[in-house]
């Protein structure tokens, strides 16, 4: 057969043909006019793929001078979307990135600017003609605003003021959020989806395999891996909208009290339930109001735990340690001991079951004196998705919590049947 005789322009340009070429249906923004573009995707779909080509169609035609880019750290900014961005740019446009001003600057005069959510005063001033938005469902203060008030996405939309069409992309999984849901329920919100199996070809076949065995069916499949956009279940204790009405962006100055909560998992290993620790507080209101501080639980060995639990009591100038030791004995106490011998450390006793102790914090949700301080996306996803008739997993978050607020909030009113208090390792009796 004879060489075909082909532009070298055209065989070079052909990599970067995405939309031609390259793309599927739900990687390419859709037409009309709208403001927001959100792409609902699978683990390993190609989301980061088509939020960077979307950028750099946007660059390459001189429709877009100044662009934003938002991920949850700088780190992700950095090596997530800036690496994209270089991979997926043609040698006659590719971008120098310049990390001492955090930004790309393109050979044809365009600039994306780099900020972080979790920085969001950053974004109040800066104007950009297009924005992408990555991870967005991750981001850990979506909802906190500090007292200059906005928060990453806030401040955002507020700069997305230049040009005569000012756009943004989110390229996301999804996760119940309440900004994601108010976002997708936007009249100018146009939305993609797909799942991790629409780019099978391009993913290992032993991988799909694992996730079809492990995740196909369960709850944790259809969000992460299918997209699908997951509300409250029948007979979970907690709902989001319940949640985010009591959601408030600081917490009173003057917290009557404050106390670290650990659920320890009995094992550490990679298999091995996380620990529970979190800090909740106790305002000064009639009657009595609870928040929810920090949630800094994660799979930990034992010294890690205790560790973590120390700093949380520290930073929070908290008046005692709580942990369930009905699995750990006195194993709990020990630990948190052997790392500071000062630790005031309460032992809690569950002589009932997890609903009937995590009935009586529902109904305080339910009266509005449950307050988060800000975000709380994985310990909210226990809530709301934990249906104690048929559950028999252990929600290490929810147990924190719910043992957190039974010591500030029940046990002041002689109402906690459902635990007996070892108060010996506070005074170091043992």
């Amino acid at each position: 057969m004879a060489d075909l005789d082909l532009d070298p322009a055209l065989v070079a340009a052909l990599p970067y043909l995405w939309t031609e070429l390259h793309a599927r249906p739900e990687q390419i923004a859709p037409p009309g006019a709208w403001r927001t573009w959100v792409l609902l995707g699978g683990r390993g779909l190609g989301k980061t793929r088509a939020g960077a080509e979307w950028v750099r169609s946007h660059i390459d035609s001189g429709t877009a001078r100044r662009v934003a880019l938002v991920s949850d750290t700088a780190r992700d900014v950095r090596d997530v979307m800036v690496a994209m961005l270089e991979q997926v740019s043609p040698p006659w446009n590719r971008p120098k990135y310049e990390p001492s001003k955090s930004r790309l600057v393109y050979p044809n005069g365009a600039t994306c600017h780099l900020f972080a959510a979790e920085a969001p005063e950053l974004l109040r001033g800066p104007a950009h003609d297009l924005a992408w938005a990555d991870e967005l469902a991750k981001w850990k203060n979506l909802r906190k605003r500090d007292i200059e008030g906005g928060t990453a996405w806030d401040n955002l939309q507020m700069g997305l003021r230049r040009g005569t069409s000012p756009r943004a992309c989110v390229t996301t999984t999804p996760r119940s959020v309440s900004t994601l849901r108010q976002i997708l329920g936007a009249p100018d919100t146009v939305v993609t989806r797909g799942s991790t199996f629409a780019n099978a070809e391009n993913l290992p076949e032993e991988t799909l395999a694992y996730l079809r065995t492990h995740y196909e069916g369960t709850r944790l499949g259809r969000q992460e891996l299918h997209a699908e956009l997951l509300e409250d279940i029948e007979g979970a204790l907690w709902t989001h909208t319940q949640i985010d009405a009591t959601r408030v962006d600081l917490a009173p100055a003057d917290l009557r009290r404050v106390v670290i909560a650990i659920d320890p998992a009995v094992t550490a290993t990679a298999q091995s339930d996380e620990t529970g620790i979190l800090a909740c507080g106790l305002g000064h209101e009639t009657p009595p109001h609870g928040y929810v501080l920090e949630d800094v639980s994660g799979r930990y060995t034992p010294d890690e735990w205790a560790d973590h639990a120390i700093a949380l009591y520290h930073r929070w100038s908290a008046d005692r340690i709580v942990a369930e030791v009905n699995n750990g004995g006195d194993l709990v106490g020990y630990t948190l001991k052997t790392r500071w011998p000062s630790t005031p450390f309460l032992a809690l006793h569950a002589s009932r079951g997890k609903r009937t102790r995590a009935e009586p914090i529902s109904a305080l949700y339910e009266q509005g004196r449950v307050h988060h301080v800000g975000l709380f996306p994985d310990l909210e996803d226990q809530l709301c998705t934990w249906d104690a008739r048929t559950s028999d997993d252990s929600p290490d978050r929810m147990d924190a919590m719910v043992w957190a607020f039974t010591e500030l909030l029940l046990r002041p009113a002689a109402s906690v049947a459902a635990v007996t208090v070892d108060d010996r390792w506070q005074y170091g009796l043992r």
